[in-house]
This record gives structure tokens, sequence and C-alpha cells, in this order.
């Protein structure tokens, strides 16, 4: 039996007016899953446990079953385990997004426009984030790049309890309210409004603006954490297993927990990343694995973005593209397919909800359940634990 995780990042929403009154996995044409919604079981699942925010890092851990509240221990430590940082236990890292500020005002009176920078692209921000490190990295702080608008800022000897706001939370508001607090947060400042005189006149920069796009004005700092324990997914459940994944959040997690991580390229982590290439890369991971988690961020951006056209398509490419491909490269092969949202990410809001998400689980061998469609609202049944939901799915006792 092969196992397949689709896991569409951000997807579960509430009704939107302008959907007419659905929400985009409502709207969207999906034949793939509604052929599947025939034989599958469905229900919900608590990915973000009490007490903790709602992101993706906790999300995802969940959905693999881990225990967030005993192992997590940031996000960025994730992250920078796939750029291949070396951690000491005593370094913090932190996530170090390149944004959109409004200009003119003072530092702290302007307003996050872009968390993203107009999702600057990998190479535009790699020469950003050089120009960052070679200004600013000293004995305490060193930066390094990541992915599009995603990096990495590690603090040695630090602490974690800073108080640091997710930039995409904060979209269209003034910063003001969210600046650094807490632990180093004078630093940090520093670091922030350095980093506008590094950036403001760069060639990248200067070549966005000319060009209509939207220009990386500052780095915002936030997601700090300490070196993160995993226990080994092998070992905890008996299978092998690879990822599949464009941000460096959840290549970190496979690497973290001993899972192997493909690179696609092409793969951006937006609605224009290589769907078809990442569909290729896990009929070929199923060869030598037997479980393939695929992870699509393209819902949760186009969540941020209030996007609820974008988000609805998003779906429709990952039936199309995603989950028609894989059912049709294993077929006369038994396999499971398991199809869910880390957490919702409402048009409304533009963030992340910790409601209890829905699921699909499908299996080509035999009857789970019955229905004629999947959206927020068929599934029935009580509410499941991340440990039900994936020990059930990969066949094995509870423990």
């Amino acid at each position: 039996m092969k196992y397949v995780l689709v896991l569409c990042d951000g997807m579960a929403d509430f009704k939107i007016d302008a959907l007419g009154g659905k929400t985009p996995l409502e709207t969207a044409k999906k034949p793939n899953i509604d052929f599947m919604a025939k034989t599958a079981m469905q229900g919900f699942v608590k990915t973000v446990p009490d007490g903790m925010k709602p992101g993706s890092d906790v999300a995802n851990l969940s959905a693999l079953g881990y225990d967030a509240k005993a192992c997590y221990t940031g996000r960025s430590p994730l992250e920078a385990l796939s750029l291949g940082i070396d951690l000491k236990p005593t370094d913090v890292a932190l996530r170090c997004n390149l944004v959109t500020l409004s200009d003119d005002e003072p530092y702290e009176d302007k307003t996050m426009i872009d968390y993203s920078s107009g999702e600057i692209t990998t190479a535009e921000s790699h020469k950003l984030i050089e120009a960052v490190a070679s200004a600013l990295n000293d004995e305490t702080f060193s930066f390094y790049p990541g992915v599009s608008y995603r990096h990495c800022l590690v603090c040695r000897n630090g602490r974690t309890d800073s108080d640091l706001t997710p930039p995409h939370d904060i979209t269209g508001k003034k910063i003001t309210e969210y600046l650094p607090k807490g632990y180093n947060a004078d630093l940090y400042l520093t670091l922030m409004k350095k980093s506008t005189e590094i950036l403001k006149n760069h060639p990248v920069n200067e070549e966005r603006r000319k060009n209509g796009k939207r220009t990386a004005d500052s780095i915002w700092l936030w997601g700090q954490g300490t070196k993160p324990r995993l226990q080994n997914f092998t070992e905890r459940y008996g299978i092998k297993g690879a990822m599949i994944s464009a941000v460096d959040l959840l290549k970190g997690i496979a690497v973290g927990s001993g899972m192997q991580s493909i690179d696609v390229e092409g793969a951006t982590g937006t609605i224009d990343t290589n769907f078809d290439g990442k569909a290729k890369a896990a009929l070929d991971a199923l060869k030598d694995n037997d479980f393939c988690f695929i992870h699509l961020e393209a819902p949760d951006e186009c969540g941020h973005q209030r996007d609820a056209n974008g988000k609805t398509r998003s779906i429709e490419l990952i039936d199309e593209k995603i989950i028609g491909a894989i059912i049709k490269g294993l077929n006369g092969s038994p396999f499971k397919m398991l199809v869910m949202p880390d957490h919702f990410t409402p048009i409304a809001t533009g963030t992340h909800d910790a409601t209890p998400v829905p699921f699909l689980m499908y299996s080509s061998a035999k009857e789970l359940g019955k229905g004629e469609t999947f959206n927020e609202f068929t599934p029935k049944g009580k509410i499941l634990t991340p440990f039900e939901l994936i020990n059930m799915f990969l066949d094995k006792e509870e423990k």
C-alpha cells in the first residue's frame, strides 16, 4: 500500500459573498476529489492544539501526527534545518521576511503593504539578503538567504521570549503596535530600520520600481525558536517517507524527521508553481518510499492576499494536476490518499484560523464511506485528533 497526503495549505474557508455565499472549496470544479468522495471517509481534525497559534508550522507537524506541544520550538528553526544551518543549542533562529512598507513616514508609523514584497523571486531576494548580511552580520547576528521572501536570521546566545508579529497578520495595518517587544526588541528594531537604508536604492529594487513591481523595503523579524527535536518518521511509523514542498518550513520538517526532501524545479509556493513537476516527483518518490507528503502553498498565499478567485483556481489546479495525476499514475497499485488543509486561511481576514479542518480519506482498495463532494460542510462525526487521523490513514495502531 502506498500512502499520499495532499496538504492544501490554508484551503479551508468560510462562506464568501463574492462567491455567491460559498467557499472556494465549494465553488471549485474538482472532479477528482468528487470521484474520491463517493467512497471516502470524511471528517474533521483539530490540527492546532489549544493555547498555540494557528501557524503552518504547528498545523503541518500535527498533520504528520507529531505532538506540537512536545516538539515545537519555533517556526524559523525548522526553516533553518532546510537551509543547512547548523544551529547550536544556544542559538535562536528567526524568520526574516522581505516586506513592502509604505513610503515617507517615520519607520514606526509605516503601514505593512505586502508581507512578500510582491512575491519577489528567489534570485532577486538573495542579492538583497546578501547586501543586508554584508552590512549587518557580526558576532551576534548572521543572515541566511532562503526562498522568495522567506529568509533566516540567527542570533547567537539568544532567548525566545521576544514578542514578534507575523507580517501576514498585519497586512494593511500600521506597524506601530506590532514592532518588536520583549527580549532584544531594541536590537531587532535597529536591524529592521538599518535594513531600509541598505535596501532602498539597491539595484534590485530600482529595477522592480522601474517595472512597476513592489519593492522589498525592509526586513521583518518573527517566528523565533531554538533547534527543533523531532522523532524520526520511519522509527515512528515503520515506513519510509518523502516530502515535496516549495517552502523551507516543510523542507525543514522533512530534514528534522529524517524524511526525503525533494526539490522540484519551478516550485514556487504560489499559484504559479510547477504543479505537474510536483506530481511527477511524487510518483517517482513513491517507487522508493511508502509515504509521500505533497505540500501545496497556493491556497494559503491566495488567502493572505484575500484573492477569492485565485484561491478557488488554486484548488482546481491541485485537483487536476496533483490529485488527478496521482490517481492516474498509481492506477493498478493499491493506495490511500488523504486530502486536507492544515488550517483555515479565510479570505475575510487574510490570516490563519484555528477552526478544526475537514479531511477526505480515500482508499483504492475498499470503500471507507459515502458522499458526493467534499468541502467544509460535508464531513460528519466527531472531531479527530491528529494522532487518530494519521494512524488510521497509515493503518497503524494508535501509539
